[in-house]
């Protein structure tokens, strides 16, 4: 892999990263995973602490992924990340992972005895509805400890959002995290949940899209920065929130919040801030250039992590020719750098290693196209030369 392709590619989201980040706020990652999932991905301590030290974060939310060794109850992965916690000098903040098939009451007392400071619950991998009786007996389970459940709402689900919100509306008194920014059913959810004191919705999404809707549904002060590694970064995620909290108009305040301020204070027993209506617009306006460039890489993004990798780079030579607009209007400069992304990122997708650096440049590139609001380049202010040499080059190759 090139890594200075990669390293150059970068900087200009790193310096924006740390322009929009507020000074002296805690960054404090709501969705990681350690151990090994069915599907062959994996993430060991160091390699999890290393990926939240690139993003500045002091401390994350853990749990067990789909892990092959899960039978009976999730017991064996839940003590694995119950050790590497105890491993991580306070960094990592360990949440049990529950079947509702298979004795979740007693695993998750038995957790919770052992140091576990919150429950995950995965509908999907763990194919159950929320209308069952167990269901009641995990939410009383998680009021009684005062302890939080994450639950994921993200892709692959059925219509689940009334039956967890008739759960949820049932114990008021828990809070839950649904995770992936409630794609799953988010209008529904969203609506159903308005008054319910208690429900945080994490950021772990690839779509900007899904994100700026929510901020518009939701108050700032019921989203919290979350990554999903190793599916996720936890840099790139951070740099995803940050740039939606920002469209959104939030101020420094509110945007640290987001990014660790709300799940510091719940987690260390401080409790929820108050609220204030949701901040985001209603509509969402894009430049049209802009628009087509996220709207190709986008497409890209799906097609990398199925593992169709000529489709991706079809999707990604669109984006490209997209940035090499002679008459860029006022989003030249976001193109320019955006395009030298996803120049690179088409490059690292024909090198060994380079898939995963490939992703982070895409996200990121992604996630400013949704987010850049048009304005005009000082007279004083020169293009990029790392992105105006890399679009001139790919305008003179294609």
């Amino acid at each position: 892999m090139n890594a200075a392709l990669y390293t150059d590619a970068l900087a200009p989201f790193l310096a924006d990263g740390k322009r929009l980040r507020p000074a002296n706020a805690e960054v404090f990652d709501a969705h990681t995973h350690l151990g090994l999932d069915e599907d062959g991905r994996s993430l060991d301590l160091p390699t999890l602490l290393s990926q939240l030290d690139d993003a500045g974060a002091s401390r994350a939310c853990v749990f067990p992924l789909h892990d092959p060794e899960r039978k009976p109850a999730y017991s064996l992965p839940n003590d694995r990340v119950l050790t590497w916690t105890d491993e991580s000098e306070g960094r990592l903040i360990p949440f049990c992972r529950l079947d509702p098939a298979e004795a979740p009451r007693a695993e998750g007392e038995r957790c919770l005895a052992k140091g576990a400071r919150g429950i995950k619950l995965h509908p999907r991998a763990q194919a159950f509805a929320f209308d069952g009786p167990e269901m009641d007996g995990i939410f009383t389970l998680a009021e009684e400890a005062k302890v939080p459940i994450l639950i994921h709402a993200g892709r692959g689900m059925p219509p689940i959002a009334d039956g967890l919100a008739d759960l949820a509306l049932r114990h008021p008194d828990v809070v839950l995290i649904l995770a992936h920014a409630a794609i799953c059913d988010q209008g529904i959810l969203t609506s159903r949940l308005a008054d319910h004191p208690g429900v945080l919705y994490d950021t772990s999404c690839f779509f900007p899209i899904d994100l700026i809707e929510l901020f518009a549904r939701v108050p700032a002060e019921r989203i919290v920065f979350a990554s999903d590694p190793p599916y996720g970064l936890s840099s790139s995620g951070l740099y995803l929130a940050l740039r939606v909290a920002a469209h959104a108009g939030l101020d420094e305040e509110a945007i640290g919040g987001v990014i660790g301020e709300t799940m510091a204070a719940l987690v260390d027993g401080r409790g929820l801030p108050p609220v204030s209506a949701p901040r985001g617009a209603q509509q969402i306006t894009l430049p049209g250039r802009l628009a087509r460039a996220y709207g190709y890489a986008s497409l890209a993004g799906p097609a990398m992590f199925a593992g169709a990798v000529e489709q991706a780079q079809g999707m990604l030579d669109l984006a490209i020719a997209v940035c090499r607009d002679p008459q860029p209007g006022d989003s030249g400069e976001a193109l320019e750098e955006i395009g030298a992304a996803l120049i690179a990122a088409r490059a690292l997708t024909e090198s060994k290693g380079g898939m995963r650096p490939a992703l982070d440049l895409l996200f990121r590139a992604v996630a400013r196209a949704a987010t850049e609001a048009p304005r005009s380049r000082s007279t004083t202010e020169p293009p990029t030369p790392l992105a105006r040499d890399a679009l001139s080059r790919s305008s003179q190759t294609a």
